[in-house]
């Protein structure tokens, strides 16, 4: 906005500084949409583990002592209910928080992952981790409100322990990669890590508007 003198002038910037007294630039979480999509997780893995005990491909109230006593369509179901369950509660998250954007997108997958992590140990801890397949097992550990004298003492308790802690942590690890790509196919955004750079997009760019949920 010029001034009346013809050697002075004046300009007007608005710049939007953080409470911290830095410029920032948020990710908003919308968490009805990440709740939505942990639910959703939750049902198709529950939906993947019933289908997997109705056929005998699950073998319940048994330990793994032995990764030979695994069968074949035991891990199937396993791999393909820890990953597609996540994918759909990711893609769920991102529809219906209305992301565009691959990063916004995967960043509500792995959120709606974290907000299911303590439900499946809730349920775990009540006797329900079986239900959702063989894997999940590593999940439960002794109740507080169980003596240990109601544990009974078995020799290979050690190595069904760690068989079980491993296909736990390889259930959630494969949950987190299917959030993330669940939550970036919908988007909509190609499948590319470079198609930012192929596109010649800068950082300015990213402030496009963003479609958000009803």
């Amino acid at each position: 906005m010029a001034s009346s003198s013809p050697d002075v002038y004046v300009e007007e910037h608005n710049v939007i500084i953080a409470p911290g007294g830095m410029a920032t630039k948020a990710w908003p979480v919308y968490w009805s949409a990440v709740w939505v999509g942990a639910l959703s997780a939750l049902a198709v893995a529950l939906v993947f583990g019933l289908i997997g005990t109705a056929i005998g491909a699950h073998q319940t109230g048994k330990k793994i002592v032995n990764l030979h006593d695994l069968t074949f369509w035991g891990l199937v179901f396993s791999v393909a209910g820890a990953f597609f369950s996540f994918v759909v509660g990711g893609w769920v998250a991102s529809s219906i928080a209305g992301l565009r954007r691959a990063e916004d997108a995967a960043l509500h997958g792995a959120i709606s992952w974290l907000v299911s992590l303590p439900i499946f140990l809730v349920l775990a801890a009540f006797g329900a981790a079986s239900f959702f397949g063989t894997w999940y097992g590593g999940l439960a550990g002794t109740p507080v409100w169980a003596s240990s004298s109601a544990v009974p003492a078995n020799a290979d308790a050690a190595m069904a322990a760690r068989n079980t802690a491993v296909g736990g942590v390889t259930a959630m690890l494969l949950g987190l990669v299917g959030s993330c790509i669940g939550g970036w196919l919908a988007s909509g955004e190609p499948m590319s890590l470079t198609y930012r750079r192929a596109k010649g997009e800068t950082d300015e760019s990213y402030d496009r508007p963003r479609r958000r949920a009803a």
